[in-house]
């Protein structure tokens, strides 16, 4: 797969053009507004075209006769829907993505089908977002959490702190405090550089550490790096929009929960459709609702406006004013590193956490999943294995007899319901399902190619 239409450049659009570019593929962009093209066509290598997504002619110019992959992301998910099945009758675009994001059109599945609107994979940004956010909630130390093979694996940041066990020590130390736990150091981060690890890594307060681990051993193994942290009870969400909506309606029935919003018809709304969270109309810029509603008490602050500036500035109050942790969502995914592990625990761009449900069908192969992570700069793929020793390069080996491109690790296989941990001397057998860290996305194509089948299994 090497040419890719995307239609709509706003920022889950331009986001995923940029990550596609670096990585070579054959990029062709559609928007209505030339404001929104220029700044792609200035800075990156793809092709740019001003004109209405749901045009025949429009598509038929943009190259979707040669396509292989259209995204529809616009902000209209009726115009998504309908550029979808022009590409299916028209042009036989292989494999068709859509936004959508309206609930009554998500509720009707039926509609997505070759005989509807002929939409492949439904994609969903807020749904996509809360989903990262509950992970958050339900491992509050954690930088990142991320789910592979349906849940049985997790791939976990966590930034050490002073006093942890693992404070000062080397990472062969883990062997002695955790002997019977089996788990994968894939990379570390310290101040902003990779380090790659191995039993002689000494960790440091602030370093950034990606484990791999069977879901059921994450929480031992963070207790290691961070020590043991209180429960999370009280959560105050700024912002009612879609994200704050549905974070409020996943957790609300597990935890104390208030949510501030600005306008006065959403507070109301709100308030209406959320039973048991507490719905306060007022500004989160405002100290003196974040002081009469003790945000001293709160565990967890998420600042989920649309604004940015508005969410930098109420997460720096709330942190300021006693909340125990906070995490906003930054649209400028240039912010994101300027922001993150400040005053800001964690800063989150929707655009960048949305890009690996589009990822993992551009990808080559048969990839389950694919994960973002260091805002971008670094990838975790699933990827099944197929084939035999004869027609596969990786079928029948030890990990050890690989020869994986530089900054890619092998960090786990899972094999039926059992984790494997990654050594040396793991053999990969067919339909296992691989993890692997890329630290350099430059190398995604050669980690592709190493566990494709080779040409003629078919």
């Amino acid at each position: 797969m090497s040419n890719i239409l995307i239609l709509g450049a706003g920022r889950v659009g331009a986001s995923v053009a940029e990550q596609l570019v670096h990585e070579r593929y054959h990029v062709t962009i559609v928007d209505e507004n030339p404001e929104q093209l220029k700044p792609l066509a200035d800075r990156l290598d793809l092709r740019t075209l001003v004109g209405h997504a749901g045009s025949p002619a429009v598509l038929a110019a943009a190259g979707a006769a040669d396509a292989d992959l259209l995204l529809a992301v616009t902000p209209l998910d009726e115009l998504n829907m309908v550029a979808c099945k022009i590409a299916y009758e028209l042009f036989n675009i292989p494999t068709r993505l859509a936004r959508i994001r309206d609930p009554d059109l998500l509720a009707r599945p039926e509609l997505f089908t070759d005989n509807n609107f002929a939409i492949d994979h439904v994609i969903t940004p807020a749904q996509i977002v809360t989903d990262y956010l509950v992970s958050l909630v339900a491992t509050p130390e954690a930088l990142q959490v991320l789910d592979f093979a349906g849940g049985k694996a997790q791939l976990v940041a966590i930034r050490v702190e002073a006093g942890a066990h693992m404070d000062g020590q080397d990472l062969a130390t883990l062997d002695k405090l955790l002997p019977k736990i089996d788990r994968r150091v894939v990379s570390i981060y310290r101040k902003n550089r990779r380090i790659h690890p191995d039993g002689n890594t000494v960790l440091q307060v602030g370093d950034e550490v990606f484990f791999l681990a069977a879901t059921e051993h994450i929480r031992a193994v963070i207790k290691e790096m961070r020590g043991t942290e209180k429960a999370i009870k009280r959560i105050t969400l700024s912002g009612g929009g879609n994200v704050g909506y549905r974070l409020a309606q996943t957790l609300q029935n597990d935890y104390q929960v208030k949510l501030i919003e600005a306008n006065k018809e959403r507070a109301a709304w709100l308030a209406e459709a959320l039973p048991h969270t507490l719905v306060l109309r007022g500004d989160a810029t405002d100290e003196a609702l974040l002081e009469s509603e003790l945000i001293e008490r709160c565990d967890l602050y998420f600042a989920l406006t649309s604004d940015d500036e508005d969410n930098i500035m109420s997460s720096l109050l709330a942190k300021q004013m006693g909340a125990r942790k906070t995490i906003a969502i930054i649209n400028r995914s240039r912010y994101v590193d300027l922001l993150q592990g400040g005053k800001i625990d964690v800063a989150i761009s929707p655009a960048i956490a949305t890009i690996g449900s589009l990822l993992a069908h551009v990808r080559s192969g048969d990839v389950v999943a694919v994960h973002s992570l260091r805002r971008g700069a670094a990838e975790a793929m699933e990827i099944i294995v197929h084939g035999t020793p004869a027609t596969s390069r990786v079928v029948g080996k030890k990990i050890d007899e690989i020869k994986l491109p530089s900054g890619a690790d092998l960090a786990a296989i899972v094999r039926g319901n059992k984790v494997l941990i990654a050594h040396g001397h793991t053999m990969i057998e067919s339909d296992d399902h691989v993890i692997l860290f890329v630290d350099n996305k430059a190398h995604i194509r050669e980690v592709e190619q190493l566990f494709a089948v080779k040409i003629g299994f078919f």
